[in-house]
């Protein structure tokens, strides 16, 4: 998430998204070969690119794999002639319904999930490459689309999540009404990348090259001053951490309520409570409160990190401008391996929530109960 690339023998990269203040005058030059700890970083950063990119690409080739499994069935079942008990009836709603609009929806938020994370790791070789080169070979269009590319995924994703928690949510509390069709899920999808688009065109619109000072290179900069920077950097904290955070704290602790209240309760009102007789067990949603949680834990870093020089200058000044670079360079690797340990949770949630509508599905009510008669 560097805005400042730059080949320069400065550490202008430190601030990813302030790089025309990142660099202190007093700050001394580096080599301009590439060091030990360049080249360290350079690996490691491919490598878990690499990893990333396979793990993701299986979790697509796995939800691509599932998706078709159950359309071969219904084509099945469609072939199948209907049970005598059912052919002179009107047809029954299938018990499986909720289930499979509700897995169907789950796969997408995933789906998306995968995609921005795989988004996000195409960015890692230019990092490389930039740390590595005595240019930035990319041109302005580069510069625009790549750094956008970061503010985008990281939105889309933390959208995405926020999504998942509260159809858990709806699932739990009303799960009548949660019932809703795959064309549901594929809009809330849609509205979460249309709103991370919406909040990163203003860094697309504004980046430009510009020839850094004191042999810094070429920059990639925001065409605007400390204090518009300050206030955009604000918004896109409270997007994509503080705001987000809020909503899933306050979801899961409407669902710990709501799991207590079907453990401690013995006896339920017919038909007047919006609880559940008996809530599920919570593996699904504590699948989605670890990838919400990882996401904290690998971007809230690097928020403070970029925060900090525009809330506490003072503070940042008494930092060695190495220092400063190595710091970053941990932090942007900290994000990279966000996406390289999602696919871990996406393949157990996905295979958890596969299980789980068989389940349903293998306890549903016989088409045809040993009562009923058969019509002649």
């Amino acid at each position: 998430m560097e805005v400042s690339f730059s080949s320069s023998t400065s550490p202008s990269y430190t601030y990813a998204f302030l790089p025309n203040i990142s660099t202190p005058s007093s700050s001394p030059s580096l080599s301009p070969s590439p060091s030990v700890a360049t080249v360290l970083f350079c690996f490691f950063l491919s490598l878990l690119s690499l990893l990333g990119i396979l793990g993701n690409l299986y979790t697509l080739g796995l939800l691509m794999q599932r998706r078709r499994g159950p359309r071969r069935r219904r084509m099945a079942l469609n072939c199948c002639t209907a049970p005598p008990c059912l052919q002179a009836s009107s047809p029954l709603p299938s018990s499986g319904s909720s289930s499979s609009s509700s897995s169907s929806s789950l796969h997408l938020q995933v789906l998306s999930l995968a995609l921005a994370d795989l988004l996000y790791l195409s960015t890692a070789p230019f990092i490389v490459y930039d740390s590595l080169a005595s240019d930035w070979a990319f041109g302005e269009l580069g510069c625009r689309l790549l750094l956008s590319l970061d503010l985008l995924t990281m939105h889309a994703s933390i959208f995405t999540l926020t999504a998942m928690s509260l159809d858990r949510y709806r699932a739990v509390a009303h799960p009548l009404a949660a019932s809703s069709a795959p064309s549901s899920g594929l809009l809330r999808v849609a509205l979460a990348w249309g709103f991370a688009l919406a909040l990163s065109l203003p860094m697309m619109i504004t980046l430009h090259l510009e020839d850094g000072e004191n042999h810094e290179g070429t920059l990639c900069v925001p065409a605007w001053d400390e204090q518009s920077s300050k206030a955009y950097l604000s918004v896109l904290f409270c997007t994509s951490i503080l705001g987000p955070g809020l909503a899933i704290g306050c979801l899961y602790a409407a669902l710990g309520r709501l799991y207590w209240v079907s453990q401690t309760q013995t006896a339920w009102a017919g038909g007047s409570s919006t609880y559940p007789p008996r809530a599920p067990r919570p593996k699904v949603l504590l699948l989605i409160l670890g990838i919400v949680l990882t996401f904290w834990a690998c971007f809230l870093p690097f928020w403070i990190w970029q925060l900090l020089p525009l809330y506490r200058p003072d503070v940042l000044c008494r930092v060695p401008a190495g220092t400063q670079v190595t710091v970053n360079r941990i932090l942007t690797g900290l994000t990279y391996g966000n996406s390289c340990v999602n696919p871990f949770f996406y393949t157990l949630l996905t295979g958890k929530r596969q299980r789980t509508s068989r389940q349903m599905k293998g306890t549903s009510t016989p088409l045809c109960p040993k009562s009923s008669s058969v019509p002649k």
